[in-house]
């Protein structure tokens, strides 16, 4: 049986490493340009992206380039010359919305596969056909495409890859075709620069055309999330998934999102998925809870397994964004000796660990202790040190100092601390 791919967010260097590292078999990246992600500021450009690419190839990682936002005329020439800039860096894919790029990709670098972007709305059979006829290896599935769609199609064009988001941000509009951003800001989310309008509250108004009378209609004090849909989960939908046995790619969105959560994301997917395959079950539901660790806007299982008409919990009209009771405290350095400080540490403070593998051990000294307890792993840090020797009364995510670990632990280990968040998130 072929195992299914996972495929990763990677935002900036740092996150396509953390993608990598907590087991990711792919990740896909942009350079700002001609990217969906233009304004996400921390993406690549040409020399880091080429230093990624060859970081991933060298452990076995492949990497698709996003060119899969909507040109304007004027703009072609540019396109032409980012695809040249691509082949030369040697990407695995281009991950590509629109025909013409389609043709022009295939003509620049016949060698680079093609992935349809899911901003094509690809949804039935022959969709799938047509575009398998123009070249593309691999169509990433509209949102709106059921599973049992996924099932018919592949039996019906069966030489063609498909790819499906299983977890991450959903778009309110039809397969992100939106111009609500546009509108208010003047920025064109068909571009790559969406201000995630539909995320903020918004305030309703009935009027009497007849006397232009204005009612305002309050559900929330603060505003009504009208369009604010719900972030993906389907965890718990892995066994089903993989046993269609129709689906080649596994796709996490979030270029824009924390390190954290590409790493605790991608590892919960991938222990969840080597689990089935292992033992043909999945105890999703403990990879679900990792997962609500991480800020989100709610998770609903969406579209996939059920039409969106039967569907009424896909949003959250309440607030945009809810906090996970966990902080990420620190993150481990590449010496794997000591840790950056990414929140506040104080001696004695107790600080789960999470590491890319298992490859761990308990020790004690007069720095602190790593030990492990109800199965899972933690660090107590008795002394904060820094590596040249100071001590200090605490530390916080201002202090660029490295602070020294008992023992070793994994490069890019998160450690993390329980901390109540009110409700706007302070």
């Amino acid at each position: 049986m072929k195992k299914v791919e996972l495929l990763s967010p990677a935002g900036d260097f740092e996150k396509l490493k953390i993608a990598i590292e907590y087991g990711a078999d792919a990740v896909y990246a942009g350079v700002s340009h001609f990217s969906l992600r233009c304004h996400s500021g921390k993406e690549f450009d040409y020399e880091t992206f080429a230093e990624a690419v060859e970081y991933a190839h060298k452990r076995g990682v492949k990497v698709y380039a996003t060119v899969n936002s909507f040109p304007f005329e004027s703009q072609l020439p540019l396109v032409e010359n980012h695809i040249k800039k691509l082949k030369e860096i040697g990407v695995d894919a281009m991950i590509i919305s629109t025909l013409g790029v389609i043709m022009k990709a295939k003509e620049i670098a016949p060698e680079i596969d093609i992935h349809l972007s899911t901003q094509a709305n690809a949804l039935n059979s022959w969709d799938y056909k047509a575009y398998k006829d123009l070249g593309v290896k691999r169509i990433i599935a509209a949102r709106e495409t059921t599973l049992k769609d996924l099932i018919k199609i592949k039996e019906k064009v069966p030489d063609i890859e498909i790819e499906i988001f299983v977890h991450g941000a959903m778009c309110f509009a039809y397969s992100g075709r939106c111009l609500l951003s546009a509108v208010q800001f003047g920025r064109n989310p068909n571009k790559g620069s969406c201000a995630n309008d539909c995320r903020y509250p918004y305030t309703l108004y009935a009027e009497n055309p007849e006397t232009g009378t204005l009612f305002k209609l309050e559900e929330y004090k603060d505003g009504t999330y009208i369009m604010n849909a719900k972030d993906l989960c389907l965890i718990n939908h892995i066994p089903e998934i993989l046993s269609a046995g129709v689906v080649d790619s596994l796709k996490i969105e979030g270029r824009t999102k924390s390190p954290y959560y590409v790493g605790v994301v991608t590892k919960a997917y991938r222990e969840a998925i080597d689990e089935w395959y292992k033992s043909g079950k999945c105890d999703c539901e403990k990879y679900y809870k990792e997962i609500l660790t991480t800020k989100n806007r709610g998770l609903t299982d969406a579209y996939l397994v059920k039409r969106p008409y039967e569907r009424h919990d896909t949003q959250n009209l309440e607030t945009s964004l809810t906090y996970g009771e966990w902080q990420v405290a620190g993150i481990v350095n590449e010496d794997e000796e000591s840790f950056m400080c990414k929140y506040k540490i104080f001696p004695g403070d107790e600080l789960e660990i999470l590491a890319p593998n298992d490859n761990l051990r308990e020790c004690e000294n007069k720095i602190g202790k790593i030990y492990k307890k109800d199965g899972k792993w933690y660090l107590r840090l008795d002394k904060i040190l820094t590596l040249n020797g100071k001590e200090l009364n605490s530390v916080h995510s201002g202090n660029q100092n490295p602070i020294k670990l008992p023992c070793k632990l994994p490069y890019l280990t998160f450690l993390r601390k329980k901390v109540e968040f009110s409700p706007n998130g302070v």
